[in-house]
């Protein structure tokens, strides 16, 4: 193979490496907590199923990045979720939820048009779980990461995580779900306290010390 061709050919292999991987365009902090256990033993997790996890609290604070142009670089943006059904039985094969509500709280440090790009990105994380938004407020959002943890305060929606659990390896646990974000690389961690006290979606909850949260980063 002469000198030329081998230069082509590392071009179009490179070329291609780069089109199935992507450079992310937006990255940051991720948490979310839930109101049923995303890692426990199988008898927790039948008797959830059906009555518990319809709910969660979703939160991205971004590092970098742009959305249809727009930079976000620092600002956050929180999802407060309300389903007819448990959020994540579908991953096993259960039932979908035949409808989501949402409320959006935006950065109220953002710009009209960063306001706009933080609910385009939330529609882009959680898909069709964003089908239904309620409300889009603009408020004061304090998300604070640690290597212990999240904790996140935003309008009605507030959560504390832990990012580490403790668990009994006699129960049987395990961990059952995937976070409900696109892009999430996240571990499983401990909701030492959750709620949201609004009424635009129809319900309220609180929740204290349930292993129900993720915690990590996000990129897509």
């Amino acid at each position: 193979m002469t000198r030329a061709a081998l230069t082509l050919a590392t071009l179009l292999l490179s070329g291609t490496a780069n089109a199935a991987s992507p450079v992310p365009t937006v990255t940051g902090a991720y948490v979310e907590a839930r109101t049923a256990e995303v890692f426990a033993g199988g008898c927790v997790m039948n008797s959830e199923a059906e009555t518990m996890g319809r709910q969660a609290v979703l939160a991205w604070r971004v590092d970098s990045g742009r959305v249809d142009g727009v930079a976000i670089d620092g600002l956050s943006v929180v999802a407060a979720l309300s389903a007819t059904h448990n959020l994540g039985m579908r991953e096993m094969g259960g039932e979908a939820p035949t409808r989501v509500k949402a409320i959006v709280y935006v950065d109220q440090r953002a710009s009209l048009a960063q306001r706009d790009a933080l609910v385009s990105m939330a529609r882009t994380a959680i898909g069709d779980l964003a089908l239904s938004i309620v409300e889009v407020q603009a408020v004061p959002i304090a998300f604070d990461r640690s290597a212990h943890g999240a904790s996140v305060q935003a309008g009605d929606a507030s959560l504390q995580v832990e990012a580490h659990i403790h668990h009994d390896p006699s129960c049987g646990a395990m961990t059952w779900f995937h976070p409900l974000s696109r892009g999430a690389d996240a571990e499983v961690g401990l909701t030492r306290a959750q709620a949201f006290t609004g009424q635009a979606l129809g319900s309220r909850w609180r929740q204290v010390d349930k292993r129900s949260a993720f915690v990590g980063t996000f990129a897509f």
